[in-house]
């Protein structure tokens, strides 16, 4: 073999060795509502978490709340995950003109679940990902769901072109009102992004996490925009803004995260 061409690999096989060792590039669940189509791969880990605040106004009387949402993403293999969820620590504060200011702290539920990245995009074929979930009567009492209840989501990502991509979610959902009735409700998402660059990306979605009859709560629905930055290949931060379309959902929702690949 020639010298140079001894030389040459000599020289690469560092090069290839780190290529090998880079890691891939994080891929999150938030900030929009649409769930990600992608696992995050046999033997990884992800922590998605978060502060979150609502804020609502109707017949005199103001409510904030304020939550931590945190997402754990375990890679069972390269096309299955587990994943623990739940909205954290909670502090609900009331404002009430006849009966004052009243504020309540304490834990949320957790959910159990499971993501399936059932096809990679191929053609007009989309990416797409099957979410199931349990959720645990687990929380603060103040806080704690009727009970259990459960979920299962499909989501589904086209590419529109090189920096847009669209995505939607339909989904069903199990719950309990207040009274222990089970009830079903509908879970629906569409979210427009764009990426600008390798590390940012925007979007502006449609979200309506729980479809269901006056009775049940009705219908929660918000029009939401929001940006991601990676600060490197396994770090995100990231920021979303709502706005509540109906009486039924809080007037204002804001959040900023951190995610983290390991």
């Amino acid at each position: 073999m020639p010298t140079k061409m001894i030389a040459a690999q000599a020289l690469a096989l560092p090069l290839l060795a780190c290529a090998a060792d880079e890691p891939d590039q994080i891929v999150t669940d938030r900030p929009d509502f649409v769930e990600s189509s992608n696992v995050v791969g046999k033997g990884r880990f992800q922590i998605e978490t978060s502060f979150a605040a609502d804020r609502n106004k109707a017949g005199g009387v103001r409510e904030r709340s304020y939550a931590t949402p945190t997402l754990l993403r375990f890679g069972i293999s390269d096309t299955l995950e587990a994943r623990i969820e739940t909205d954290g620590r909670l502090r609900s504060v009331v404002d009430d003109p006849v009966a004052g200011r009243q504020a309540v702290n304490g834990y949320a539920d957790v959910a159990l679940g499971v993501k399936w990245h059932m096809a990679d995009a191929e053609g007009a074929r989309p990416s797409m990902g099957l979410l199931a979930h349990v959720d645990l009567d687990s929380g603060s009492s103040a806080f704690r769901a009727p009970g259990k209840g459960g979920s299962l989501r499909l989501a589904a990502e086209w590419e529109l072109s090189d920096d847009v991509g669209l995505g939607i979610m339909p989904g069903i959902a199990w719950q309990r009102d207040d009274s222990g009735a089970r009830y079903t409700s509908g879970i629906f998402g569409i979210v427009v992004g764009k990426e600008w660059g390798e590390r940012f990306r925007t979007f502006i979605e449609y979200s309506a996490p729980h479809i269901a009859r006056g009775r049940h709560g009705g219908v929660v629905t918000t029009v939401d925009i929001g940006a991601a930055y990676l600060l490197t290949n396994t770090v995100q931060i990231d920021t979303a803004l709502s706005r509540g379309l109906n009486r039924n959902t809080p007037d204002w929702s804001w959040t900023a995260g951190l995610s983290i690949k390991f």
